[in-house]
């Protein structure tokens, strides 16, 4: 469904562009140029037309892409797709204006004004009106309980039950369909809500439970004397993927981070706030990867193969070393390294390197002072398993240490991995799990004030890390 609707969104807005853009040169040959009916033939006769008739659109759907337009198609509200709408009509038009239509001849600045606010207007209404009907046939299914959303209840008490009474018996149905509830407490009574929807077992299942029955969003509703575990509800939620959580208003207090009403017509629960950036430096941040990574890759392809050979003639083994890794949302994936120990490190189990580590090579040593056992990972994040910039990624049997000790270690997986870090800026690599713990907090730092300017120090200060030769 989520799928089929996204591709309506695409094609009309395709097509709005496509016609939009036919239009803009009519009427600036009609009515600004004062051309007849024979003249104004000769825009289709126009290269520049059929070229924009291709580019223009495919302009339009990277803005809507980066804008975030098609990331949530089955929960739009109407006034806010109007103001998304206008905003990203506004900033596409200026774009089209400035690399396009600059340079054309013109009589007065009028015509400019004037072809402003008619492609402006056009592209506007013609994009609103197909996406509203869209969105009203779907709002509507939803009211009519058509359509509606996984849903997991966390609570089984009496705030739990009238929870979900306010919910179904509310005068516009918001489109939670129940798949079961946790307990916060698994010697918990019997709940009043077992004769509405299945016990599905306590919070230590929700990762689980969260993929096996493709939850969507999460309400959690627990008892006054249950409070205490809220944030650790949080943190395990926030690792099981982009749920949209919920919370009853009486415990917002508790919360650290962004809120707000899910709405004033609906039950008033609080929506938690569970993305760290806009939609926009999301798309920037991904493109910026990306180019980064290709251009890394082709400028330093000389350096990939001396290190390749040098890696080779230096110790026996393979040039590359691949080992599992927990990433985004806590899936694993794995990351790729220039060897820099010698084959069969760790036979004896998973140990960290410290200071003068008998496995490692001695080029391995100069490699990890200037990070360069660290470039072949510019794949992984061409792949998008990983990030220029992002918590390291670690294996899941030093995770499951770290997280008995500080259980909000599981909130780094709310993003990918990177090749350096906050944490690896200011405090380098972790020789034990002591370290791995008080290297958290940095990290935990960069996720509070996670951003493109962040992003941009934390490379600055990395690079003087590798010219200074202060890795180990």
């Amino acid at each position: 469904m989520k799928r089929k609707q996204t591709i309506k969104y695409i094609l009309f807005d395709i097509l709005s562009a496509m016609l939009a853009w036919a239009a803009l040169f009519v009427f600036r040959k009609a009515v600004l140029e004062h051309m007849g009916f024979d003249d104004v033939n000769q825009v289709f006769r126009d290269t520049n037309f059929w070229l924009g008739l291709v580019l223009v659109p495919a302009g339009w759907l990277m803005l809507y892409t980066m804008l975030g337009t098609y990331r949530d198609v089955l929960r739009k509200a109407r006034l806010k797709e109007l103001l998304e709408t206008l905003l990203a009509s506004f900033v596409g038009v200026v774009v089209i204006f400035f690399a396009l239509l600059i340079d054309d001849n013109i009589t007065t600045y009028h015509n400019y004004y004037a072809s402003f606010l008619f492609l402006l207007a056009v592209h506007f209404v013609l994009t609103y009106v197909p996406r509203v009907l869209i969105t009203s046939q779907t709002v509507r299914r939803v009211h009519s309980r058509r359509l509606g959303f996984p849903t997991l209840m966390v609570g089984a008490g009496r705030r739990a039950h009238q929870t979900y009474l306010d919910l179904e018996n509310q005068e516009t149905y918001s489109g939670e369909q129940f798949a079961g509830f946790v307990t916060v407490d698994a010697s918990d009574k019997p709940s009043p809500l077992l004769s509405v929807m299945p016990c599905l077992g306590t919070v230590d299942d929700l990762p689980s439970l969260v993929a096996q029955h493709n939850i969507e969003e999460a309400i959690i509703a627990v008892e006054p004397a249950e409070q205490d575990k809220i944030n650790e509800i949080l943190r395990s939620l926030d690792a099981s993927g982009d749920l949209i959580i919920k919370i009853t208003p009486d415990a917002r207090d508790l919360i650290v981070g962004s809120i707000k009403q899910d709405s004033i017509f609906h039950s008033p629960l609080i929506v938690i706030n569970n993305r760290l950036m806009a939609e926009w430096q999301y798309s920037v941040k991904r493109l910026f990867d990306i180019v980064v990574s290709l251009l890394a890759m082709v400028v330093l392809s000389p350096v990939y193969l001396v290190t390749a050979i040098i890696v080779k003639c230096t110790s026996p083994g393979p040039v590359f070393y691949a080992q599992e890794r927990i990433g985004y949302h806590g899936k694993p994936f794995r990351m790729h390294k220039f060897r820099s120990m010698y084959v069969n490190a760790e036979d004896s189990g998973p140990a960290l390197s410290k200071d003068n580590d008998p496995r490692i090579t001695p080029f391995g040593r100069f490699m990890r002072k200037v990070r360069l056992d660290e470039i072949p990972q510019f794949y992984n994040v061409l792949r998008g398993t990983m990030s220029i910039v992002g918590p390291r990624p670690e294996r899941q049997f030093y995770i499951d240490q770290i997280v008995k000790r500080a259980p909000e270690y599981l909130l780094l997986q709310r993003i990918k991995p990177g090749i350096t870090s906050w944490g690896q800026v200011k405090y380098g690599y972790a020789s034990n799990v002591d370290e791995m713990v008080e290297r958290l907090r940095y990290d935990l730092l960069y996720l509070d004030n996670m951003s493109l300017t962040t992003d941009l120090k934390i490379m600055l200060y990395t690079v003087i890390i590798i010219l200074q030769g202060r890795g180990k």
